[in-house]
């Protein structure tokens, strides 16, 4: 069992496999299995089979050009990440990460469902914190530009 101090290490180390696809926080599938200790095949059949407990807004698979847009932006943020996908990855929201934790016969994959749930909370808590700081960035400069108007006026 893992210590609270390692639990919340590990989440942080997980965040990383978070992506926005979508306009959604998700993590794909060889991500989640790898997680979970099942192989990405194992995850995807038990998803298949369980298709009922995924709806859109818990999982779904990437288009083609999703992939594409995904394979763009990882390249350019971690050259080290594996690009030989063969085929289109399934996406997992936070929703889908906790429901494919429940379908696998995998006894890490409660454990690590608390994990992921506790990366994707960190991932909200950093949106929230860019979210503010840019309201507050676009304060400062409409009131920047507001005094500059100001003093052009003057002159």
């Amino acid at each position: 069992m893992m210590t609270k101090k390692h639990l919340t290490a590990a989440a942080i180390e997980i965040d990383t496999n978070i992506h926005v696809i979508r306009g959604l926080r998700v993590i794909l599938d060889r991500d989640i299995a790898e997680l979970y200790g099942v192989e990405t095949r194992t995850l995807i059949q038990a998803v298949k089979r369980n298709s009922k407990k995924f709806p859109e807004d818990f999982a779904f698979q990437l288009s083609k050009q999703e992939l594409k847009d995904w394979r763009s932006q990882i390249v350019i943020s971690n050259p080290s990440t594996k690009m030989s996908l063969r085929r289109q990855p399934y996406a997992f929201t936070e929703h889908g990460a906790v429901m494919a934790a429940t379908i696998l016969n995998s006894p890490i994959a409660v454990e690590m469902s608390i994990l992921v749930v506790r990366a994707f909370i960190h991932t909200r808590k950093l949106m929230s914190e860019h979210t503010e700081l840019r309201r507050r960035l676009g304060e400062l400069e409409n009131k920047m530009s507001r005094r500059f108007q100001d003093h052009e006026e003057e002159f």
